[in-house]
């Protein structure tokens, strides 16, 4: 199954991105022995309308039209559920599992997600209650996925 991160804002060059791009080329490295490639990370531009509205359902018509055909849908929202790092694990994997081709994993803008696309979604995960910088979300999302793949090989999991 392949993964992409689908990301509304662009990541700067600096120690964040450096991080984000070290677990990514490491999940891109441990990923396919267990069927799970990494495709890569694509980025939308903050959506510059006037309402909140407008900027969600244009960054959510961009979202779609990224995503493969048939892709199963991940996004990152504060409204949704907190995962262990085994719990998201076994999500991806019971997606490869039923034979699911594609994961896009959405990092949303500033003004959350349009409402048709949490519809949409196959799952909503928050990275707990608090407010988190978008840098910041992309590595945790990097380190998580990498995580998924070393749990899903059966690497010792320090929590257990």
């Amino acid at each position: 199954m392949r993964i992409a991160i689908c990301a509304v804002g662009r990541m700067k060059a600096g120690p964040e991105r450096d991080l984000a791009d070290r677990y990514l080329d490491r999940l891109a490295k441990s990923g396919p022995a267990i069927g799970l490639e990494f495709s890569g990370v694509g980025e939308i531009a903050e959506s510059r309308a006037k309402s909140a509205d407008e900027r969600r359902r244009e960054e959510s018509r961009k979202i779609t039209q990224m995503q493969p055909e048939g892709s199963a849908l991940f996004l990152l929202d504060e409204r949704g559920k907190n995962l262990t790092s085994r719990e998201l694990s076994l999500a991806i994997a019971d997606l490869r599992d039923e034979g699911r081709r594609h994961l896009t994993v959405v990092i949303g803008g500033p003004d959350g997600h349009d409402p048709e696309l949490r519809k949409s979604a196959d799952r909503a995960i928050a990275f707990g209650a608090q407010t988190w910088p978008h840098q910041i979300v992309r590595v945790m999302l990097a380190e998580q996925l990498y995580r998924a793949s070393t749990i899903l090989s059966g690497h010792p999991y320090h929590r257990e």
